[in-house]
């Protein structure tokens, strides 16, 4: 069993460093172009500065306590931290899915052509950034305060019914505000799934039809070679794709476990690596399809 935690903290750590190193990596150039780099800037910029952070805080508050238990260090966890912990994570997700599905949406309002039904709105696309953000905040941390007094640090003692038993914490569903509630948080979550899931499919569209006619209009060599819109557009595609698979399998692995009448400690250490594989991959996928970043980086190393 000791030899098992240490493997798991281990697997952990490599996570939790691969995921912070990367998104602090992406947010420093974004943060670099944005404010020294001012003629390269675009609206879209703020969105991913805002996806890193989200990216950033849900890796650290998701994976650092589970690697304090792993080590035998889960004692330090009391009630407090516990809480602080889980909602902190729990805003954070809720940030990294609010920003991510705001970044489909742009996008596909961005490379919309200009006589589609969302040609009004493009021009006052980027002034509607900063507010969204904002109301995502509010929003979420008003929504999931009420969720904190659900929590307490985890016991020796079995669970047994519905329930979610995390290695540091638990969740009961006595304590929690209502069902109602809950539907409400599953209702959110699968309205902005749905939301880059039609986003997705409408750029995928457009990217089509762009393909078809610059075949027609130019020759072979030039039509294989992609705009920057075009390659912005496909790192948001994997973005998205990657979300919502991990999004998934971690839902319906967390539904199953609070649901159980018999708790699996052994899927519990699952559900946290899927937890983090996307915040944990989104830099990378994002600075592989940028040439602008990888000059960038290749410069300063």
């Amino acid at each position: 069993m000791i030899a098992r935690n240490t493997i798991l903290g281990f697997v952990l750590i490599s996570q939790i460093c691969v995921g912070f190193i990367g998104n602090s990596l992406l947010l420093v150039f974004y943060v670099y172009m944005y404010f020294i780099h001012s003629h390269l800037r675009k609206p879209i910029d703020l969105i991913f500065m805002h996806l890193t952070l989200g990216n950033i805080l849900t890796v650290v508050f998701s994976l650092t306590p589970h690697i304090m238990v792993y080590f035998g260090a889960g004692n330090a966890i009391n009630a407090v931290s516990c809480k602080a912990f889980l909602y902190i994570y729990r805003l954070s997700r809720a940030i990294s899915i609010c920003t991510t599905s705001l970044l489909s949406t742009f996008q596909a309002i961005t490379i919309s052509p200009r006589n589609s039904k969302w040609a009004w709105i493009k021009s006052r696309l980027s002034m509607c950034i900063s507010p969204s953000f904002l109301f995502f905040w509010i929003l979420n941390m008003l929504v999931y305060i009420h969720l904190i007094d659900a929590e307490a640090p985890r016991t020796n003692v079995t669970m047994v019914g519905a329930g979610y038993f995390q290695s540091y914490c638990r969740s009961e569903v006595r304590n929690i505000p209502s069902h109602s509630f809950v539907s409400f948080l599953l209702i959110k979550d699968i309205l902005l799934v749905i939301i880059m899931i039609c986003t997705s499919l409408y750029m995928v569209g457009v990217l089509r039809r762009h393909h078809r006619r610059a075949q027609h209009l130019h020759s072979p060599s030039l039509s294989a070679q992609p705009s920057p819109e075009n390659k912005a557009t496909h790192s948001i595609l994997v973005v998205v794709s990657c979300f919502v698979l991990f999004y998934g399998l971690n839902s319906l692995m967390t539904l199953y476990i609070f649901y159980a009448p018999q708790k699996n400690p052994n899927l519990y250490p699952i559900t946290v690596i899927l937890s983090s594989c996307y915040p944990t991959l989104c830099p990378f996928v994002l600075m592989k399809n940028s040439k602008i970043i990888s000059r960038f980086y290749s410069s300063i190393l």
